[in-house]
């Protein structure tokens, strides 16, 4: 597929040079700090040193204190507690953090996470019914929540108080809760508003321990969840957020709970962790359990205190996620050999697949992968109690929480952001769904939007690359959305000789290149899907490539290499 690659606006140059002067680095990397809001010499040293005394007060956050005073009350009058929350990645870690903490300072305390497929997403009636009967008279929701206002009435007459901790965009109208929690609300003036669901239960935690005159130190042990969280629910990590993840790496990196420490180790990680490594190994496991079966299984590891437990648990949770990959596969290719048949499908700018039979588990992943095959904002819906039910995904630019607003009155209810949502529908609106979202579609994107690019940061030399500029390159991490890993091209580069095809049917390329001017060392980089270019590359025609610099380990050496992107002749 074409990319196209956008070369992001450089920095202001007097700025540029102001950095460069006062932090001693070279003009790349300056402009990369400006690229990123960095601007001067404090805001780049508390970029480049997180620090925890760098978090927000919590009680900034609005209604932070009612939700401090109800907690406070129930501890002290030793009222039942049940922590509450969905059955994603980003609420099930919520969930073990705040049953954590709290079941460490108080006994009375419980927690549910609602069924995918008989209770659906967010809070349930049928988890309400269960605090009711088991005498719960407080509940914190936790990555849900915010939409939730007849349930929450429905809490009330049952005698349930609820504390909602959620971060997702609201409606004009909130739920009557105790207290609401939101980072997004319109009136709350909390500076950082990307927290993750599990992001707010931690500032709820920090603010009883505040309010209580506990340690801070007690809520260190939290950050490892607190960075799976970030890190799979693709939050930007700037701000609180890269102070969070930044230390809940070092936690997972230096003494994770056993429930992480068992995934890493079903997972093969033995390297020090990075955020591709939470994304792509651990979080995948952890949301397998909700997927496939149940998100209880997820909380029950997290929150494991004996290695058999923890093994038992991790074990299944590891063959669930098997079971995943292989329904993941097999609707992938069901649903993209449909488009592919259909030249009605191909033809339109949105994709929107319904089949009663796929696993709800796994559409959110297909429309993820439908996407890198078909570029277009794509919603794939199956049958779920009698409705459909789904995932939506979509392409850079384009906000699909939106388009699918646009849709609302065909809609039983729906959430999410501008990228990915959930929604549900009666089964006869489906095909009216797909011609009033495409027709959206078609009057909102622009063509640009349809074609899949690459943001450089910066075009460069490879002989800018030096053991220098990659040690500072380093201190950049951790990458996520906001701060990726920087993107460079370098124009005009040339097989140095030793490029060759690498994998089972030389699908790869191993790259062996250097400047055209034959300046600086060789560098080494591996383009993953590329193999078809070597006959090219080999005859010695130059080459613009498109990458990121990586560290790679082989045979106990260590080495920079290219991380390559696209290859443009």
């Amino acid at each position: 597929m074409e990319k196209r690659w956008v070369i992001n606006e450089p920095g202001d140059e007097e700025t540029v040079g102001t950095l460069m002067e006062s932090l001693g680095v070279d003009r790349v990397i300056a402009n990369l700090l400006v690229q990123r809001g960095i601007t001067n010499f404090d805001m780049a040293k508390a970029f480049f040193r997180p620090s925890l005394d760098d978090l927000h007060d919590p009680f900034l956050m609005k209604d932070m204190c009612k939700a401090v005073d109800r907690l406070v009350i129930a501890i002290e009058k030793q009222e039942r507690v049940m922590v509450y929350g969905d059955y994603d990645v980003d609420g099930t870690t919520s969930v073990a953090l705040v049953y954590t903490y709290l079941k460490s300072h108080f006994d009375f305390i419980d927690y549910y996470i609602p069924d995918r497929y008989s209770e659906g997403y967010g809070i349930s009636k049928t988890g309400i019914d269960y605090a009711a009967e088991n005498n719960i008279s407080l509940v914190i929701a936790l990555d849900c929540g915010i939409k939730a206002i007849e349930k929450i009435a429905y809490a009330s007459e049952k005698g349930v108080d609820f504390i909602i901790c959620d971060h997702h965009t609201p409606d004009e109208n909130l739920p009557d809760a105790v207290a609401v929690l939101d980072p997004k609300r319109s009136d709350c003036e909390y500076p950082c508003d990307v927290l993750s669901g599990c992001g707010v239960g931690f500032k709820l935690m920090q603010g009883l321990a505040n309010r209580k005159n506990w340690q801070f130190d007690t809520l260190i042990p939290l950050l490892d969840l607190l960075a799976v969280s970030i890190a799979s629910d693709i939050v930007p990590i700037t701000g609180e957020n890269r102070v969070l993840t930044y230390y809940g790496l070092k936690q997972l990196n230096e003494n994770p709970r056993l429930g992480l420490k068992t995934i890493l180790k079903l997972a093969g990680v033995t390297k020090d962790l990075s955020v591709n490594d939470i994304v792509f190994k651990i979080g995948p496991r952890i949301n397998a359990a909700g997927r496939i079966q149940s998100g209880n299984h997820a909380v029950q590891l997290l929150i494991a205190e004996k290695e058999e437990a923890a093994t038992l648990i991790g074990d299944t949770i590891n063959g669930l996620n098997e079971d995943r990959k292989e329904l993941d596969h097999s609707i992938t290719d069901d649903a993209l050999e449909r488009v592919a048949k259909s030249k009605t499908l191909l033809d339109k700018k949105s994709t929107v697949l319904f089949d009663r039979n796929w696993h709800k588990g796994v559409i959110g992943i297909v429309a993820s992968r439908m996407i890198e095959t078909y570029y277009k904002p794509t919603v794939i819906l199956t049958e779920s109690n009698g409705f459909a039910t789904g995932s939506a995904r979509s392409v850079d630019g384009f906000d699909l929480y939106n388009a699918i607003s646009a849709c609302s009155d065909l809609l039983e209810n729906f959430g999410g952001h501008k990228y990915a949502a959930g929604l549900t529908m009666k089964i006869e609106n489906v095909s009216v769904f797909q011609q009033r979202f495409e027709e959206y579609v078609c009057e909102n994107i622009t063509d640009d939007m349809l074609v899949p690019q690459i943001k450089v940061d910066a075009s460069i030399k490879l002989s800018d690359i030096t053991p220098k500029f990659f040690r500072v390159l380093k201190q950049f991490e951790p990458f996520g959305p906001k701060n990726m890993t920087p993107v460079f091209i370098s124009e005009k580069v040339v097989d140095y000789g030793y490029s060759r095809p690498v994998g089972r049917n030389k699908e790869h390329l191993k790259l062996s290149v250097v400047d055209d001017i034959r300046e600086g060392d060789v560098k080494g980089g591996i383009a993953f899907s590329m193999g078809k270019l070597y006959p090219k590359i080999s005859s010695g025609s130059p080459f613009d490539v498109c990458y990121s610099v990586q560290e790679n380990e082989y045979m106990g050496k260590v080495e920079t290499q290219l991380m390559v992107r696209d290859i443009k002749f």
